[in-house]
C-alpha cells in the first residue's frame, strides 16, 4: 500500500537558509516564505531557520533601532499570515523588545498561528552587547499583533493528536555549552532538537560542528536539525557559510555544501520510532519526577505522502561502514576486541593451548586467525595452535587445500582426522541409512567433530575455541551440540557480513604474501558447511544462502529488529527501499518469514551459548545482551507480515 511515511514511523524534517540582506527586513521575509513554501512543496513537516533570519544576525547596534525591532514584528506576522495554507511547523528567528529588554528569539510557526517564542538564554560574549539572557524575559505570555503568545525557555512542543512527537529548540552557540539545553529537553520528551544558528566560519570549524551536532545527537538519542546564516549574513570580520545539517542517533544523514548566497535547503527523513525504541531500550531517558516545561500543542498531520521516495539512505548493510577508512578501522578494533577477549581467557585459566576446527569457510578461518594473534601477544609459539581439518561427506579439495596451507604456513599444528568411518560407524550404530541425505546425516557429521576438538583439548589441556558467528546464532544455523559449542566462541558477536572485511583486512595488513593468497581465495569460497557431498567436479553444492537467503538480507532483518525496533512492517519496507534493485518484493518477504520463524524457534541454542566476546551494538548472549523466553511464539509477527504488500513509491 502507498502511503503516509508515517506509517514506518519518519518525520520529515528541513533546514533552511534564506538568501539574505542585512537589516531588510522586507527582502529575508519574501525569502523565509518563498522557503516554507518549498518545505512544504516537499512534504516536509518542520522547517528551521537561522537565528535572527528576519533582520539578520550582524544588524549590531542597528538592533537597538525601534524601526528595526517593529519591521522585524510586522515580517514575523506577515510570515504567520503567509503559513495559513500550510501545515508545514515553521523556527524562525528574530529580535524582540520586550519590558525594556532585547532577546534574541525563535518563533514557531504553524498554519497561521504563532504557538511560541522561545528566547535564546546563553548569547555570546558579542551579543551580550545586545541581548539578555532568555530567563530575564519574566512574563509567560508575549503580545504579538492582537494575541498573546506562550514565551519563554521552559517549552517544549508536542503533537496534540497523539503526544508522540514533541521537539525543542536550541540556538547556535547553547549546543557548545558543557550543558547543552537540549539535554534537558530530550530528558522531557523532546525527540528533535532544531537549532537556530548564525556560526562563522574559520579553518577547521566546519569539522568541528559537524561532530558536535552528530555527537549531541547521539547523546540526547534524538534527531538535530541546524541551521546557519550563509555567506549573505557576511560582514567587517566575520564570514557565514551557510552549514546545513541534519543528525539522527550520531550519524549525518544529510548536510549542505556552504559558501553561498543564495538561498539553500536540506531534507531528511528522521526516524523517529527509532529513537522512542532505543530510549526505552537503553533506559537512559526516565523523564523527571518535576517537569519542568510548559508543553506547546502542535497540529502533527501525518499526510506526507511518499511522492519524493523516502528522503534518507537505507544501508544495505547496516554492520560494515561504507566508508573506507572507516571500515578498515572498524575491522581492526573489532579483531582487537576478539583477540583482547580470547587472550584473557587464556591468562585466567592458565591455558598455553588451543584446539579448533578448520574447515577452508569464512568463519574458521577468522577464528584461526584470531588465534594466531593472540599467541603472539602471549610470546606463545604458533605450534600450540592445534588446528583440526576434518574431511566429511561434502569436503572439497578447494576448502581442504586452503585449510592445510593456511595452518602449516602460520606455523601452527596441524591434524587431519577423517570422519567419515567414523559417521558411517555411528549411521549403523543408531541404524540411519547412509545414503539417506537428511538433517541426521549432517547433524552426525557435527557432532562427531566437535568431540574430536572437545577430546583433543582434555588430552592436551587446552581451550576449544569457537567459530560458529552472529549471523548464524540469529538464525540457529548450528548444530545443537556440535559447532554450536565451544569453551570460548570468539566469532559470536561478529556478523557474517563483516567477517570477509575482516579476513581481507589482516590479509592486507598483518599476512605475508603466501597467506594473503589464500586468505582472498578464502573470502571468495561460497559460504557453506559441506556436509552434503559435492557434485561429481568437486564443485560446492550444498550453498547455505541458497537455503536460508542472503546473508546480507538477514544481516539487515537482524540489526534493524534488534537493533532499531522494527517490526514487520517497517522491515519489508526498509529492505524493499535498500535492495530494491537487487531483490523483489516477494523474495524479501520469503526470507523475512524465514528470518522471524528461525529466529524465535531457535532461541533455546542461544539461550545456553558459551561466553564469547561483544563487539558492536547487536549482540544475543543470553547473559544481558539478548534475553528471550526459548518458547516465544512468532505468530504475531507473522501474520502481520502475510497481509503486507509495500508499494514504495
Amino acid at each position: 500500500m502507498a502511503g503516509d511515511i508515517m506509517e514506518y514511523g519518519y518525520a520529515r524534517v528541513a533546514a533552511a537558509s534564506p538568501e539574505l540582506k542585512v537589516a531588510d527586513v522586507d527582502f529575508n521575509t519574501d525569502r523565509i516564505i518563498e522557503l516554507i513554501e518549498v518545505a512544504g512543496d516537499k512534504s516536509a513537516e518542520f522547517v528551521v531557520f537561522p537565528e535572527l533570519c528576519i533582520t539578520g544576525y550582524s544588524c549590531g547596534d542597528l538592533f537597538y533601532d525601534p524601526s528595526l525591532l517593529e519591521g522585524a514584528k510586522k515580517s514575523l506576522l506577515r510570515i504567520t499570515e503567509a503559513s495559513r495554507q500550510n501545515d508545514v511547523v515553521a523556527i524562525v528567528g528574530f529580535p524582540l523588545e520586550a519590558g525594556g529588554k532585547l532577546f534574541n528569539c525563535a518563533a514557531v510557526i504553524q498554519k497561521g498561528r504563532i504557538l511560541g517564542i522561545v528566547p535564546k538564554n546563553y548569547p555570546d560574549i558579542l551579543e551580550q552587547r545586545w541581548f539578555r539572557e532568555g530567563s530575564e524575559l519574566g512574563a509567560e505570555t508575549i503580545l504579538i499583533g492582537d494575541d498573546p503568545v506562550p514565551a519563554g525557555r521552559d517549552m517544549i512542543f508536542i503533537s496534540k493528536e497523539d503526544n508522540t512527537m514533541a521537539f525543542g529548540i536550541e540556538f547556535g552557540n547553547e549546543a557548545w555549552c558543557p550543558f547543552p539545553p537540549g539535554g534537558q529537553l530530550c530528558q522531557e520528551g523532546a525527540l528533535i532538537i532544531f537549532n537556530l544558528a548564525a556560526d562563522h566560519e574559520s579553518a577547521g570549524r566546519a569539522a568541528k560542528r559537524e561532530r558536535l551536532i552528530s555527537d549531541l545527537s547521539l547523546r540526547y538519542t534524538s534527531a538535530y536539525v541546524y541551521a546557519s546564516a550563509n555567506c549573505g549574513e557576511s560582514t567587517t570580520d566575520f564570514v557565514h557559510g551557510g552549514h546545513l545539517l541534519i543528525a539522527e542517533n550520531g550519524h549525518i544523514i544529510n548536510e549542505s555544501d556552504r559558501f553561498y548566497f543564495n538561498s539553500n535547503f536540506i531534507v531528511a527523513d528522521v526516524d523517529v520510532d527509532k529513537i522512542r525504541y532505543r530510549r526505552t531500550k537503553d533506559g537512559l531517558f526516565r523523564g523527571t519526577d518535576h517537569p519542568s516545561a510548559r508543553t506547546v500543542y502542535f497540529v502533527w498531520s501525518r499526510n506526507t505522502r511518499l511522492k519524493n521516495g523516502l528522503m534518507r539512505k537505507i544501508k544495505k548493510h547496516p554492520f560494515v561502514p561504507e566508508n573506507r577508512e572507516l571500515r578498515e578501522e572498524r575491522c581492526r578494533e573489532v579483531l582487537s576486541i576478539q583477540v583482547s577477549g580470547l587472550e584473557k581467557r587464556m591468562r585466567h585459566t592458565k591455558t598455553e593451548r588451543l584446539v579448533l576446527g578448520i574447515s577452508g569457510g569464512l568463519d574458521s578461518t577468522l577464528a584461526f586467525l584470531i588465534a594466531v594473534r593472540a599467541m603472539e601477544n602471549l610470546n606463545l609459539p604458533k605450534s600450540n595452535i592445534l588446528a583440526v581439518t576434518m574431511p566429511g561427506f561434502g569436503t572439497t579439495g578447494r576448502t581442504y587445500d586452503n585449510s592445510v596451507q593456511l595452518v602449516k604456513g602460520s606455523g601452527a599444528s596441524l591434524s587431519v582426522i577423517d570422519i567419515k568411518d567414523a559417521c558411517l560407524l555411528h549411521f549403523r550404530d543408531i541404524g540411519h541409512d547412509r545414503d539417506l541425505y537428511d538433517i541426521t546425516y549432517e547433524n552426525v557429521q557435527a557432532r562427531e567433530r566437535t568431540q574430536i576438538l572437545m577430546d583433543i583439548a582434555n588430552k592436551y589441556g587446552a581451550l576449544v575455541v569457537g567459530t560458529g558467528d552472529l549471523s548464524e546464532l540469529a538464525l540457529g544455523w548450528c548444530t545443537y551440540n556440535g559447532d554450536h559449542m565451544s569453551m570460548y566462541g570468539v566469532n559470536s558477536g561478529v556478523p557474517k557480513t563483516l567477517i570477509p572485511h575482516i579476513i581481507r583486512w589482516y590479509a592486507d595488513n598483518l599476512a605475508d604474501e603466501e597467506i594473503r593468497r589464500i586468505l582472498y581465495d578464502i573470502t571468495d569460497t561460497p559460504i557453506s558447511p559441506e556436509l552434503l557431498p559435492p557434485s561429481g567436479t568437486d564443485e560446492i553444492l550444498q550453498k547455505t544462502e541458497e537455503i536460508l537467503g542472503p546473508y546480507e538480507v538477514h544481516d539487515f532483518f537482524l540489526y534493524n529488529m534488534t537493533r532499531n525496533g522494527a517490526g514487520p512492517r517497517k522491515l519489508l519496507f526498509m529492505a524493499k527501499t535498500a535492495f530494491m534493485d537487487v531483490y523483489s518484493e516477494s523474495q524479501l518477504k520469503k526470507w523475512l518469514s524465514v528470518f522471524y520463524k528461525r529466529f524465535f524457534s531457535q532461541q533455546f541454542k542461544r539461550s545456553c551459548l558459551p561466553d564469547g566476546p561483544k563487539v558492536g551494538s547487536v549482540n544475543l548472549s543470553p547473559r544481558g545482551a539478548w534475553t528471550m523466553p526459548s518458547d516465544a511464539s512468532a505468530n504475531l509477527w507473522l501474520k502481520e507480515l502475510e497481509e503486507l504488500s509495500i508499494q514504495l513509491y
